[in-house]
């Protein structure tokens, strides 16, 4: 098997990605800004460079037959972030195309037009494709897991509201994922032969976050919150509010609110092979809590 290349190897996603690829036998080479405060499983080849600056690519990407791509920028004033992950998506297209790598796969949204963040994400996807070797595009709903901000921002609005006065996108359909389901199906894309260049990924359940909050407090024993919308409470208000009431950063929370204004749905299921049985809500969220 030719040699995979992981960047984000230290984030949430790929720091689970990494095990399951090598428990599979695949021969994985971390990219990494700094490998000496990398706490990464010995098995793995570790490799310093940086994206974003355009350092050690080349050499990182010598050999690799896949790439991951699980690079983001979430926090910045203005366009850096977006400038950003724009200058780090040519670099590292470029980059795979230079070394003869056959298959780049990048984890993006299902939605891409209302969140700031969002279409930057979508954006890097066009550029990857645009400039570099073949994409498969993994486009995910609302991941559920321990090390989720989106999760972890709905468990503390569950625990510490009793009531809540909230924006319309309470009622907002989405077909949230466990991230077992999102983990696994990376991993097996290193290897799937013939991958389509869209990957859709949802849970087996379709909610709105107003359902999700209900089942979330029935799950914790809980009374489920009183919720009252309001068509009258902004994005940015909302914002705030959420800020005050959950230890999430405020510079992670006003994308994720603006990400949850538009329906995340699987329109396209994968093909057979990829996430074949996706778990259920409840499911995912006791998975999540247990971790």
């Amino acid at each position: 098997m030719a040699k995979i290349l992981l960047t984000g190897a230290t984030g949430y996603i790929g720091g689970r990605l990494l095990p399951r690829l090598l428990d599979a036998g695949q021969d994985v080479r971390c990219l990494v800004r700094d490998p000496r405060g990398a706490d990464l499983p010995a098995a793995a080849e570790v490799v310093q460079g940086d994206v974003v600056r355009d350092q050690g690519l080349d050499a990182a990407l010598d050999g690799v037959g896949t790439a991951y791509y699980l690079v983001h920028s979430m926090e910045g004033r203005g366009g850096d972030f977006a400038e950003r992950d724009r200058r780090a998506a040519h670099a590292f297209a470029s980059a795979a195309t230079r070394a003869g790598v056959e298959r780049v796969i990048y984890l993006g949204g299902l939605e891409g037009e209302r969140s700031e963040h969002l279409r930057s994400r979508h954006e890097v996807a066009e550029i990857l494709r645009a400039d570099g070797p073949r994409l498969v595009y993994v486009r995910a709903a609302m991941v559920i897991g321990s090390g989720s901000a989106s999760f972890q921002m709905l468990e503390h609005l569950v625990r510490r509201l009793p009531v809540m006065v909230t924006p319309r996108w309470i009622d907002t359909r989405s077909q949230p994922v466990a991230i077992a389901d999102v983990v696994g199906t990376l991993a097996a894309l290193a290897s799937f032969p013939d991958p389509p260049q869209e990957v859709q990924l949802g849970g087996a359940d379709i909610l709105t976050y107003r359902e999700m909050m209900v089942r979330f407090a029935r799950i914790l024993g809980r009374r489920p919150p009183l919720v009252i919308p309001t068509p009258f409470l902004s994005p940015r208000l909302s914002s705030y509010w959420v800020g005050l009431v959950t230890p999430i950063e405020f510079g992670l929370v006003r994308p994720l609110i603006d990400g949850l204004s538009a329906e995340m749905l699987v329109r396209r299921p994968p093909p057979p092979g990829l996430n074949d049985h996706p778990a259920g809500y409840d499911d995912a969220v006791r998975q999540a809590l247990a971790a």
